[in-house]
């Protein structure tokens, strides 16, 4: 037979038949003890002044049983762990009023003071602490908000689609945004968590409602939440100025805490088992048509459990006509980034590149991305505003890079004549001869002449054009031959043949040639 195990009630019940005058014997028969049991508790009391027939002690027997009472078996193989615990016994007591035991531990394992697991750290507030780590949660149910005051929005798991059209199976999520007064309710299907997605089915579920409450009180995704804090969030930039634009406040839920928004918690199970379970779709767009009609027709009749009124009714009857009222323009929903301008003097934003001016090179700027433009920012400066391109499309605007880098990439064949009139006529004239027999197979030859200049001058670069020009050969090779060997400062003594382009080495070589093969044929 088990040993029982006596508590402080039992204990506080045997003193009080004792005080009534009751014998050992009678009290043990009564309660089922032992008289020895019995026995060792009046004895205490009668060494600490009670006898039988006295009145009750102020406070009851509390006082007393906080001496006597037997206190909890330690378990065993516990006691070295215990025994480090021990000396904290106190401080752990009074935190534990107000903090919850796995946080205590925690703050007392940062600070080095204790070394045991969390499990032992458990099993010793249930030896010792029951009262207090035993204490039930007290919970304070929220009052509804008036009319039209506030709304609760959840973004979750839907499940998984086979897209007929494509065979691939999604994943999707749904967006819920619910008042909190009717409990009217707005669903969006999306494939992804993005900031344009967020701010999107805000936009359509305002639309669906006919107006805005006055406060949000989304949980914290991070593409509207950057920082969840209960005093100072931050905000992402897109998700402000939705707000300022529909002059609402945004109240985000603190991070695990589910009874900040009571009424959209159970939501998203509940689409997902009312709506989506056991049903099938084409489209998107065809789930997104059914989430509305399901909205009006099923969510929006049912009879609500804790209003005991149809969401639908009392949203048209007391709600609807208090939110406020919609801006006549539509929102335009933009999406922010902060890229690193790369030393290419471009930036990524939704796989799109953008050329920002040079010397913002290494900088990160804060980039709104709009249905139209792209708006840069470094601080409050406007960087540049370049038209958005299509995903994967390279937008570059010349003008953003270095004078001598822009130079070299633009060299078309309008510069290189432009170009080539500065350095003189017959470089000119090579030019133009290049171009017009075809231009852009020329164009490099065109480039390469006019860049000679930087090494051999603009005058000696004319001549030897000119030489090159007079033997019928205005080629990039030819001029630069004539160049590395000097011959632009030799003076042409012969009218050349316009077919020779093997009298680059000049008249000496060619009058030299003569000579030899006048030799030879005397000798043969």
């Amino acid at each position: 037979m088990a040993r029982r195990r006596f508590t402080v009630r039992d204990i506080a019940e045997i003193l009080e038949h004792w005080r009534a005058g009751r014998s050992i014997r009678s009290i043990a028969h009564s309660l089922g003890v032992s008289r020895p049991t019995v026995r060792k508790y009046v004895y205490e009391a009668e060494a600490r002044g009670f006898h039988p027939g006295n009145p009750a002690p102020p406070q009851g027997w509390k006082a007393f049983l906080k001496d006597v009472a037997p206190k909890p078996p330690q378990p065993l193989g516990q006691s070295e762990v215990f025994n480090l615990i021990l000396p904290l016994h106190e401080e752990i007591k009074n935190s534990l009023v107000t903090t919850r035991p796995a946080t205590v531990w925690q703050r007392l394992r940062d600070d080095k003071r204790i070394s045991v697991s969390l499990p032992s750290f458990y099993r010793y507030l249930h030896c010792y602490l029951p009262e207090v780590f035993g204490r039930p949660r007290v919970t304070i149910r929220r009052d509804d908000p008036p009319p039209g005051e506030e709304a609760q929005i959840d973004f979750g798991y839907l499940g998984i689609w086979q897209d007929p059209l494509s065979g691939k199976r999604r994943k999707l999520w749904a967006f819920a945004l619910i008042l909190s007064f009717s409990r009217h309710m707005f669903v969006r299907v999306v494939t992804t968590m993005g900031q344009q997605e967020w701010l999107t089915c805000h936009t359509l579920a305002f639309d669906f409602l006919g107006g805005a409450p006055r406060r949000l009180v989304p949980y914290n995704l991070k593409t509207g939440i950057i920082k969840a804090d209960l005093y100072d969030p931050q905000f992402n930039r897109g998700y402000e100025e939705l707000a300022h634009y529909y002059d609402i406040l945004i109240d985000p839920a603190r991070s695990g805490k589910a009874k900040d928004k009571p009424r959209i918690e159970r939501m998203i199970p509940y689409i997902r088992d009312n709506f989506w379970s056991g049903r099938s779709f084409s489209s998107l767009d065809e789930i997104n048509k059914a989430a509305t009609e399901w909205c009006l027709r099923a969510a929006g009749t049912r009879e609500h459990g804790t209003t005991h009124q149809q969401p639908l009714t009392l949203f048209r009857l007391m709600e609807q006509q208090t939110l406020k009222p919609l801006p006549s323009a539509p929102f335009e929903i933009a999406t922010w980034y902060q890229p690193i301008v790369a030393r290419d003097c471009h930036i990524q934003v939704n796989g799109t590149l953008y050329s920002i001016p040079h010397q913002y090179v290494g900088e990160t700027l804060k980039v709104k991305e709009g249905t139209r433009i792209v708006e840069c920012y470094l601080g409050y400066e406007l960087v540049k505003v370049p038209l958005r391109g299509a995903k994967g499309q390279r937008v570059t605007d010349w003008a953003d890079y270095p004078p001598e880098i822009s130079a070299f990439f633009q060299r078309t064949p309008d510069w290189c004549r432009n170009r080539a009139a500065l350095l003189g006529d017959e470089v000119k004239k090579t030019v133009e001869a290049l171009l017009e027999k075809h231009a852009l197979h020329h164009l490099r030859q065109c480039q390469g002449i006019i860049h000679l200049a930087d090494k051999y001058g603009s005058e000696r670069l004319n001549n030897a054009c000119g030489r090159a020009n007079s033997f019928g050969d205005p080629a990039y090779r030819t001029v630069k031959t004539i160049l590395e060997k000097g011959l632009d400062k030799q003076q042409v003594l012969f009218e050349p043949v316009r077919t020779a382009g093997a009298f680059l080495r000049g008249p000496e070589d060619l009058f030299y040639r003569s000579n030899e093969l006048k030799k030879e044929n005397t000798n043969g």
